[in-house]
């Protein structure tokens, strides 16, 4: 029952969050009174992937661009998640990691990363290696940023009572820190989710030369709008999707573990 309610409620914020995003690009297209030409609203992104006669031919080139963009986005998010617990991890246990640590990840967060694309392009090459690198650096930086935050919240008699049973930081990070700082780990996932597919467009369109990236660079110059906008908006929706079936797993995994995780 406790579970059925938690997936009713993110069916109904999921309901919730794609109409206030048709509410708002519609009122923007009239707002602004954007051209019919340039601004294409719900109906004419319909159109083009479910009326017009090649709009099969239209769907399938979407979702090979999809699949495509949703692989180096995982890649991204992987890459950027694990780079992040690790060094979380480090700082958490040794004050010399942060010293050595947070200086090089403000600079790469603080320099944008279209003036580092060809710097990351010439070192990785234009695989997966470079998706990884610039999709990672998008994750990285705020999932760092969390993970240390929730492992740092244990209280210090919980840490007094691992170091009283024999027990080093290792074994209070992994007992106690981790288990504690869930609801940190998912808030982190929660935004690196939409901000690994965000790398994965950059990628795609500054180095790989795929995905969804790529073809809406190559759509754009050949002002085909229709297509352009059908692109952005069905990776919006893939980002909310996602982003509310992270929220979804955390709401799952924290009504086991309680809501109270991380806070004593």
């Amino acid at each position: 029952m406790r579970v059925a309610r938690i997936v009713g409620r993110s069916l109904l914020s999921a309901a919730f969050v794609i109409a206030i995003i048709l509410g708002l690009w519609v009122a923007g297209l009239k707002l602004f009174d954007v051209p019919v030409f340039v601004g294409k609203g719900p109906a004419e992104v319909w159109e083009y992937l479910f009326d017009l006669p090649a709009s099969g031919e239209n769907r399938s080139e979407l979702l090979v661009q999809l699949r495509q963009t949703l692989l180096d986005a995982g890649v991204g998010f992987v890459a950027g998640m694990i780079a992040a617990v690790v060094v979380a991890s480090g700082i958490v246990l040794s004050k010399g990691v942060e010293a050595a640590v947070m200086p090089m990840a403000m600079v790469l967060r603080s320099v944008p990363l279209v003036a580092l694309a060809p710097i990351i392009a010439l070192i990785f090459g234009n695989g997966y290696g470079v998706v990884a690198a610039m999709s990672g650096i998008v994750v990285l930086f705020p999932a760092l940023v969390n993970i240390v935050f929730g492992l740092r919240s244990v209280s210090p008699q919980m840490s007094d009572l691992v170091h009283v049973y024999g027990g080093n930081g290792w074994v209070a990070l992994r007992k106690i820190a981790f288990p504690s700082a869930l609801p940190a780990l998912f808030a982190s996932i929660r935004i690196s989710v939409p901000g690994a597919i965000t790398g994965a467009l950059l990628a795609e369109s500054l180095s790989t030369g795929k995905g969804i990236g790529n073809a809406v660079v190559i759509a754009s110059a050949g002002s085909a709008n229709s297509e352009v906008w059908a692109l952005v908006v069905v990776v919006t929706l893939v980002s909310v999707v996602l982003y509310l079936a992270a929220q979804l797993v955390e709401s799952l995994v924290l009504a086991r573990f309680g809501r109270e995780a991380g806070r004593a």
